[in-house]
This record gives C-alpha cells, sequence and structure tokens, in this order.
C-alpha cells in the first residue's frame, strides 16, 4: 500500500512539473510584448491561483480584461487547471530579468541594430539595476554566411553548484533574420548574491566606529591646559 501512494505522489509530483512548463512556454510565446519574466501556481481549496509576473502588466491584463479572460479559458480546457484565478504582478526591475533582457536584445538584433550594440546597451542597464554580473551569449550568423558564437561578460558570474540555482537568472530568446536564427541567451547574478570575498559592514557598527573616531578627533583638537605657577 505504501509503495502504490509513493508512486501516486511521485506520477503528480512529474504531472505537476510537465504542466509547469507546458504553461511557461505557452506563456514565453503569448506574452512576449508584455515582458514576461515567470509564473507560478498555487494550489488552493477555492481552486488554483496563477500569479503571472511581467514588465507591462496592462497588455497582460488587456482592454476591459479581454486578455484575462482568454487566458483563464486556456488555462482551463488546455492545461486543466481547475477554476483558475489569475493575478497580474508588476515586475520591478526588468533589467535583472534574463528573459526579459533576452528579450529586448532577440527584438533589437531583428530591427536591424547591431549585436555588440544590443549588447552593450543591456549590459548597462543590467549593471545600473545592481547586478553583480552578467553573461551574455548570442549565436547565429551574425557577420557572415557561416554561423558563431559571441560571448560578452561583465563582473562575476556563478557557473556552478547551489549559489547558481539561486543566485544566477538565466533567460533566452530568438529571432528570425534571412540568413536563419540568431539565438540569444542570458545569465545575471543578482544583487543579493555575497561572495566569500565580499566584506560587509553592519550599519550599527559603522556608526559605532564613525563616533568614537570623531571623539577621539576632538579630544585631540582640545587646546593644552595651562601649567600652573
Amino acid at each position: 500500500m505504501e509503495i502504490s501512494e509513493k508512486k501516486s505522489v511521485l506520477k503528480d509530483f512529474i504531472q505537476e512539473g510537465l504542466v509547469y512548463a507546458n504553461l511557461d512556454e505557452y506563456l514565453v510565446r503569448e506574452l512576449k510584448r508584455a515582458g514576461y519574466h515567470g509564473v507560478s501556481i498555487v494550489k488552493t481549496p477555492l481552486g488554483t491561483r496563477v500569479h503571472i509576473t511581467a514588465e507591462r502588466p496592462a497588455l497582460v491584463i488587456g482592454r476591459h480584461g479581454q486578455t484575462i479572460k482568454y487566458l483563464t479559458t486556456i488555462f482551463k480546457d488546455d492545461f486543466s487547471l481547475e477554476n483558475p484565478q489569475i493575478e497580474v504582478i508588476q515586475l520591478d526591475e526588468p533589467s535583472l530579468s534574463a528573459r526579459v533582457v533576452a528579450s529586448k536584445i532577440a527584438n533589437a538584433i531583428f530591427r536591424g541594430v547591431r549585436y555588440r550594440s544590443a549588447a552593450n546597451v543591456a549590459f548597462r542597464r543590467i549593471m545600473a539595476s545592481g547586478a553583480v554580473g552578467a553573461e551574455i551569449i548570442i549565436s547565429g550568423k551574425l557577420i557572415s554566411k557561416r554561423s558563431r558564437i559571441v560571448k560578452f561578460r561583465e563582473g562575476k558570474m556563478i557557473k556552478s553548484g547551489y549559489p547558481k540555482e539561486v543566485f544566477v537568472d538565466e533567460g533566452k530568446d530568438q529571432c528570425l533574420l534571412k540568413p536563419g536564427i540568431v539565438g540569444v541567451k542570458v545569465k545575471i547574478l543578482q544583487p543579493s548574491f555575497i561572495g566569500a570575498d565580499s566584506i560587509l559592514i553592519r550599519e550599527d557598527e559603522a556608526k559605532k566606529m564613525m563616533d568614537q573616531f570623531v571623539q577621539e578627533e576632538a579630544k585631540r583638537e582640545e587646546p593644552e591646559g595651562k601649567e600652573e605657577v
């Protein structure tokens, strides 16, 4: 009995993962113009809550909520979500979303912007938003008939381990040009990352040290007392 229950739980877990992957892939295509960042699914006794994070929530909602109504029908009929309730969340820092940045680079290349210029503009926005580091990989027939891969990197980047899973946001996109498809991959090391070589100073300790320094300097500047005759 226990083995069958474990198999049932494992099957449900895999099924939920497949539903999430397919739903995310669908929203990438449908909400590209809205600056789609990601989705989360939470099951409740009243139904299923779907949280969609995007740069431009108005495009996700649509005029008079038409897009939301359409998505609700799709989630219910095509993805078998029970009583889906959609909530749209504003993306605070679009330049820290690898998926949004990759989409903007791909769109810029599609409009005729040179890939180096598109990457440099993206880097400036990423680093200005507080990122610790970033990596951009552009592949395809960029300047000749032969396909090539060009990598750009600025700051720090983690390639493996648990910190990579937690602090590195990854995203990709592509655009179709006359010579062929150009792919864009972006990795962003989030500002919340604290490396082994980082130095943290507590505000209370810093204030205490500064007050002590001011007091010592004040003592040094005090005039010496006159000697008694």
